[in-house]
């Protein structure tokens, strides 16, 4: 089976299994214990914070670790709804994860304010700016690149603009980070990471938060993390998150040919099936990233089932009439209707994709849409 689907998750990297292999067999207590196993303990934890610290750019102390992504991002939320003034307002973009769209209206309801895209998937950026003049909001939520699309935001300038404005800015960066430099990650005042996108291991994730004042902790129970998230600290977890992190760094000096084996992909797609179109096809994206819109099918066929019994793993935002699945709300944020997001396959690589892999991917749509084409 060929996997491209990473951006779900990604297998299991054979340095994070070691990381984590010994690491659950050397740093056995509790970091929160008086004792020495539990010393030994908090001290791996920490060197493990002061690595990524270095790696996103930001100081050790604003590293939270936590359950993964998720938490992550309900945890911005659920802090600023205790600390921002009853009437604020929060920005998010109409493309971000769900983890961020629904923890936002969960706690702030009406007041959520949704950043417009363009057909390209980018943020309004005039649109934003404006709003930070209008209305000061309490916290603009923008992802650094996008899990259906692939599409890289301007995050950086949008960091830049909230500094301006003395608004807070977190970034949802799951995505990127592995993928793409994260040195400038420290200019974002909240940053969410996890480590299974990338081959790490599921369960583990962190919030880099350089917020001044008091940090409202979502759970409660104990002192961990500075007071700022309660229970025992996933040290294994941890580590091996860090040791995926540094491996994946050490090849972003070659991302250039990942780039060119999307890129030929692409080209070779619109070639062979011009029905095809490539979502914010103009736009810069990951490079391990492709959404395409495919021909119309008969939805009781479809692509991704197609592809799977050829031995090849994609992703779709929609399930067509099946009704177990709504249209990807990112898609329809970019004007898509329903029944074309319904077309969209997301094709999402790793860096142990071969240009190989690409070129069966290729050959097996080929193949799909010439049996699923409807019959005059």
């Amino acid at each position: 089976m060929i996997y491209f689907d990473h951006n779900a998750t990604a297998p299991l990297h054979p340095i994070a299994r070691q990381a984590w292999l010994e690491a659950s067999e050397k740093f056995i207590g509790n970091p929160s214990s008086p004792h020495r196993i539990g010393g030994r303990a908090d001290m791996a934890l920490e060197e493990a914070r002061h690595k990524l610290a270095i790696m996103i750019g930001c100081l050790a102390h604003e590293i939270v670790w936590t359950s993964g992504a998720t938490e992550s991002n309900n945890q911005v939320f659920h802090h600023f709804a205790s600390t921002l003034p009853s009437d604020a307002t929060v920005c998010i973009s109409a493309i971000e994860h769900p983890s961020v769209v629904e923890s936002a209206v969960h706690y702030f309801g009406k007041r959520v304010r949704s950043i417009p895209v363009s057909r390209n998937g980018v943020i309004d950026l005039d649109w934003l700016v404006e709003e930070l003049a209008l209305r000061r909001p309490g916290v603009v939520a923008v992802m650094a690149a996008n899990n259906v699309t692939g599409i890289i935001q301007p995050w950086e300038q949008i960091a830049e603009e909230c500094r301006r404005w003395g608004v807070a800015f977190f970034c949802d960066a799951v995505q990127w980070i592995g993928k793409e430099w994260a040195s400038k990650l420290h200019t974002c005042d909240l940053v969410s990471g996890c480590a299974h996108k990338i081959g790490g291991p599921r369960g583990i994730g962190f919030l880099k938060c350089s917020l001044k004042g008091e940090f409202k902790p979502m759970i409660y129970g104990g002192p961990q993390e500075e007071n700022r998230r309660a229970g025992t600290e996933n040290v294994a977890g941890a580590i091996a998150l860090v040791a995926t992190l540094e491996a994946r760094n050490a090849l972003l000096g070659t991302m250039d040919a990942q780039h060119q084996m999307r890129d030929n992909f692409v080209s070779q797609l619109v070639s062979e099936i011009p029905e095809a179109e490539i979502v914010g096809g103009s736009e810069r994206t990951l490079w391990n990233t492709v959404a395409a819109r495919l021909p119309e099918i008969d939805c009781r066929q479809r692509w991704v089932v197609k592809l799977d019994k050829f031995g090849v793993a994609v992703s779709t935002g929609s399930a067509c009439s099946s009704g177990k699945e709504e249209p990807s709300p990112v898609l329809l944020a970019m004007s898509y209707t329903p029944g074309e997001a319904g077309r969209v396959l997301r094709f999402s690589s790793g860096w142990e994709t071969t240009e190989k892999d690409w070129e069966i991917l290729l050959e097996c749509i080929k193949r799909a849409a010439e049996e699923l084409r409807p019959v005059p």
